[in-house]
This record gives structure tokens, sequence and C-alpha cells, in this order.
């Protein structure tokens, strides 16, 4: 018999005691009203797979009278992914196959509660090689995830890659419109993004618009109080937009349309940089890594069609 042999025994044995009540000693309560399971277990096995589950154990004073020790889990651990976490802690194995990718998150949650870094790994891991495409798709649920907790190392790098790298895919994810405003705008300050800084822009204002449903798709069909909303929503956003580096077409048919929500001195200041070849900013921002943004300053096919 070889050794992979031996541990799927033993790996068996010990989910056969985890499903025999005879020798139980602990009762766990997992869950909140009206969903809440008890689980039984044994005291030995937790104290030794989970060094969460040993510092709550080590604060209880067993009674002589008491036959089961009772303990209750942190509400953000449900039932069924505690379930499935237990049958690890027992078995020492866990085919993340077999869930779908919303429930590997969750476990994934669970085990870090449960200081079960090797399987915090193992699923980050898996996550990675696995799940890409699906953690595009989704990927302000896998940021705010991996930076809550500071033990998704691996998670965390691959939305920094991301970020740097494919920019394009978190814009085009589908949840980019429920973007947090500080994700949102870690995005637009990266100095090596890849993208030109006119796809930049249409981003920022596509999830302006999405923070104000109902707006008009024509700017000028927007009233005041849409140019004022709109305003507000990306007052944060727009000192990280690299409008020196457009070029005097894309100045014109992209940003005049919307100079009502530019601060009116930052306005003022690009009329002069694009009307004036001689004019240059004084801290005009460099293009991003990779792209290929020049600024037409000495352009003059567009200068008369801007209107103020």
């Amino acid at each position: 018999m070889d050794d992979n042999k031996l541990l799927q025994k033993l790996s068996q044995n010990l989910l056969e005691i985890l499903n025999d009540d005879e020798y139980c000693d602990i009762t766990i309560e997992v869950g909140d009203d009206p969903y809440v399971k008890v689980f039984r277990a044994h005291m030995n096995i937790l104290n030794y797979r989970s060094s969460y589950l040993r510092r709550v154990l080590s604060t209880i004073e067993r009674r002589n009278d008491e036959p089961l020790i009772h303990i209750k889990l942190p509400n953000i651990i449900l039932p069924e992914i505690f379930q499935i976490i237990l049958r690890y802690i027992y078995g020492g194995r866990l085919s993340l196959e077999e869930y779908d990718a919303l429930d590997i998150i969750k476990i994934l949650v669970a085990a870090s509660e449960l200081s079960l870094q090797e399987l915090v790994d193992y699923i980050q891991s898996f996550l990675t090689k696995n799940k890409a495409d699906w953690m595009e798709q989704n990927f302000n649920l896998i940021y705010q995830t991996s930076f809550e907790k500071g033990s998704f190392l691996e998670l965390q790098k691959y939305c920094t890659n991301l970020i740097s790298n494919n920019p394009n895919k978190i814009f085009k994810s589908l949840d980019f419109s429920t973007t947090p405003e500080k994700l949102l705008i870690l995005i637009i300050q990266n100095d090596n993004l890849q993208m030109t800084e006119i796809q930049v822009w249409e981003n920022v204002l596509k999830w302006g618009f999405a923070q104000n449903p109902g707006f008009p798709s024509d700017p000028s069909n927007f009233s005041k109080d849409d140019f004022t909303s709109l305003k507000n929503t990306l007052h944060q956003c727009i000192p990280f937009v690299r409008f020196y580096n457009l070029t005097s077409k894309e100045f014109f048919y992209n940003v005049v349309p919307y100079k009502k929500i530019l601060p009116k001195e930052l306005y003022m200041d690009l009329l002069k940089t694009f009307l004036d070849p001689d004019s240059k900013p004084i801290d005009k921002p460099k293009p991003r890594k990779g792209t290929n943004n020049s600024s037409e300053t000495s352009s003059s096919k567009y200068q008369v069609l801007i209107k103020f």
C-alpha cells in the first residue's frame, strides 16, 4: 500500500469519527437567527487543526456536570460553509471543483477566520489558476475581499497586476458600475496603466453615469442639476485624469461637452493649452506607460470649433 492510499484511509477514518456522535465533547453553534445549525465535534482534533479554535477553547472552563462544551462562531461563517470546513479539518481534503466560485470565496473567508492558513493558501492558488475569468468579471468582490484580509496576499497580487496590466478587463467587468470610488481612483492614478488617456476619461464618465441612472446619454440634453450631480460624483476622480495628454480632437469632442463638471481654472488652462501652441502647462503629467498619448497643441484644425 503506497503512502497516498494510507493517507486516504486515515482521512476516511477521521471523517467516520466526525459522523459518530458517541465520543463528541463539543457543540459548535454556527449562523444567525433564523438560520442556525449546531455541529458536534471533538476538542482534541479542533485544538490541533485550528489555532483560532484553540484560542477559543483555551478560554472555556469545563465543569464536571457538563457533558458537552458549547461555543458559537462569528456570524460571518454560514452553516453550510462551516460544514465544508469541518470536513476539511477532519479529513484534510477539499475538492474545490465541486463548488461554484462564489462559494469558494465564502470558504476562503471562513478558512481565514478559523486561522487555517494552509487552506487559505490552497484556495488562493486554485482561484488564480482556475477561476481567472470569473474573478475578472467580479473584480470588485475579489478586490474588496482580498484587501479586507491581510492573509490573502496572492489575491492582492492578482488584483494589483490586473489593475496595472489589464485595466480594460476591470472596466468591462460585470460589476464595474458598483466599483467603489477609492478603487476607481487607485486605478486611474496608476502610472503604469496600460490605457490611452481618452480611454481613461471615457471610463470615468461611464462610472459617473452609472452612479446617476436616468441621465440623458447626450450631454447637450443635460439640465443644470444633471451637470451638478455629475460634477459632485466625479469630484475626487477628475484630478487624476491627465487631460493634458489628450489630443486637441479628443479634448474638443470628449471633454468640452462636459466642461461644466470641470473646475473652472482647470478648464480655462486646458483651453489655453490646446488653443495656444506656445502655451505649455507648468506641471503636465507624463503619459502612462505603454501608451502613445501626444497632445496636438499645435493643431489648428479644431481650434475654430471650440466655443466658450
